[in-house]
């Protein structure tokens, strides 16, 4: 249960605090509502509480929006206190509210611990943010310390990242450059997957990922002559759509 604290609390924001541990999750979603809109800055400590063990995700982000409506001079103080939280959920879910915040001066705040957090859900978000609130001239820098996760988790995670990365333009272009000569095929996959999504975003990551993976299996110009092939194949008259097909044969042995 997290405490509700009632001191110089109006009776009606004392409601929505109690409002905001109901078991149902609608009400709880009206109370994270209604604490946004009278934007009480009485609410900040249970506001800030109640986003590390909320479970429901639309109620989380409610909680968020509510803390953006309070003045940044209180809230920024106690919402760095929980980026430092040893609960992983209050850690992602302060990161989150920075990003809503969108306050660049927060930026410094972003550590390399928390882009290299354990937690995949923590990561994520850090990633997010770092990204949105990177000052114009620290994308390389933040671009080659992100290139040390390429590889890491499931798709979801990987998705995540490589939509991080092509967020920051040109600047990661070196990074993944080198990051697909690592010796480790599953990093060098994933880089070369994120630079072709950041040349063709229409792709699609999973279309990336399988270009990437023939690409590594192929080399590249035998993945480029394999291509071609399938290209000319797809239009060509049928004398030379069996010569093609030749070509990418040879090409996939």
């Amino acid at each position: 249960m997290v405490p509700i604290h009632t001191t110089n609390v109006t009776p009606q924001n004392a409601r929505v605090l109690k409002a905001l541990s109901a078991e149902d999750s609608s009400v709880r979603l009206q109370a994270a509502l209604a604490a946004g809109s009278s934007a009480d800055p009485a609410l900040l400590e249970t506001l800030v509480e109640r986003c590390a063990v909320e479970p429901d995700f639309f109620v989380r982000d409610m909680l968020s929006w509510a803390l953006t409506r309070l003045s940044r001079e209180i809230t920024l103080p106690r919402i760095r206190k929980e980026l430092d939280s040893g609960r992983r959920q209050a850690r992602g879910q302060a990161l989150h509210t920075l990003s809503k915040i969108g306050d660049e001066d927060t930026w410094a705040w972003i550590t390399r611990d928390m882009l290299r957090d354990a937690d995949d859900e923590v990561a994520r978000t850090a990633w997010r943010v770092a990204v949105a609130l990177v000052p114009e001239g620290e994308e390389k820098d933040l671009a080659d310390e992100l290139v040390l996760q390429l590889g890491r988790g499931d798709r979801t995670v990987q998705l995540s990242l490589s939509r991080a990365l092509t967020g920051l333009g040109d600047a990661v272009g070196p990074a993944l450059e080198k990051a697909a000569r690592h010796p480790d095929p599953a990093v060098a996959a994933h880089a070369r997957a994120t630079e072709l999504l950041r040349r063709n975003p229409e792709a699609g990551f999973d279309t990336a990922v399988e270009e990437a993976k023939r690409v590594a299996a192929l080399g590249p110009e035998r993945a480029a002559a394999a291509a071609t092939a399938a290209a000319t194949a797809a239009t060509a008259e049928p004398a030379e759509a069996a010569r093609a097909a030749e070509i990418q044969e040879a090409a996939d042995c």
